[in-house]
């Protein structure tokens, strides 16, 4: 059954005057408990994309449904990861969490909202640093309060925007690899769309890919690894050079297009 359908979306804006085509006839479908990813070189509308998902974008044409019901502005059954981490800096890592909380589920009791942000904070490896500032935290831990907040809000979907982007690359396959043992032990997040321009993040944690181009969906490719998933067993496979070497193709022949239709061969 598909959780999310996106169907003929378009969207263009005005910026000074001008204006800007920034989806064009975008069509996909996300089945429940399924993650997908959406890749591309950028400015292809990834984020746009994902915008419109949550609500926050409204399309020009076309529509995205949930469950069969079309959604017109954000829900508590969708949560949101930026690539930036949307800390309020003068809350504690705590207080972040009860915020994101309290908007979920706006009657939840004063303590179950506490005990369900330290349950979260502990889940993200923050056990200790729940009373500390955004400020004195790295920017890999104030990541990881962001997902501890998203997902303490218990939403259906997790919409995820170059989440681990801003971080150092070592921090980036800790916070990857914590995504994947989070998934696997959390019941109540079911269906991720994920965006990214980073190929190796999206085959390690992708179930499908969506490869985007001229602001709709070029090509869908299946990531054939079951789960769970180890990070050194799968990179080190003959099915996952070849898939990569695919995807790499897509993004240069992509590039190819832009400057004269040169054919390119990896």
């Amino acid at each position: 059954m598909n959780k999310i359908e996106v169907i003929d979306i378009s969207l263009d804006y005005m910026d000074n005057g001008k204006r800007f085509h920034a989806l064009d006839r975008l069509s996909f479908s996300v089945k429940e408990g399924e993650f997908v990813s959406l890749i591309g070189s950028s400015g292809c509308g990834k984020s746009t994309a994902l915008g419109v998902l949550s609500g926050l974008n409204h399309p020009s044409e076309g529509k995205v449904l949930i469950d069969g019901h079309q959604i017109k502005s954000p829900g508590s059954d969708r949560g949101v990861v930026f690539q930036h981490y949307s800390l309020f800096p003068w809350m504690t890592a705590r207080c972040n969490v009860i915020l994101g909380i309290n908007h979920a589920r706006e009657k939840i009791p004063k303590r179950e909202a506490e005990s369900l942000a330290q349950e979260y904070l502990n889940k993200v490896g923050l056990e200790g640093f729940e009373n500390k500032y955004p400020y004195q935290l790295s920017g890999g831990m104030q990541q990881r309060v962001a997902i501890a907040r998203t997902l303490a809000m218990q939403p259906e979907i997790l919409l995820m925007d170059e989440p681990f982007g801003a971080v150092d690359a070592k921090n980036k396959m800790v916070l990857q690899d914590l995504l994947l043992n989070l998934l696997q032990r959390d019941e109540h997040v079911k269906t991720i769309v994920f965006v990214t321009h980073d190929v190796d993040e999206g085959i390690l944690l992708s179930d499908r890919i969506f490869f985007m181009n001229n602001k709709r969906i070029g090509q869908e490719i299946a990531v054939p690894f079951s789960r769970p998933r180890i990070r050194n067993e799968i990179f080190d496979t003959d099915e996952y050079r070849a898939l990569r070497r695919q995807i790499m193709s897509l993004f240069y022949q992509n590039v190819a297009n832009q400057i004269g239709g040169a054919e390119v061969y990896l």
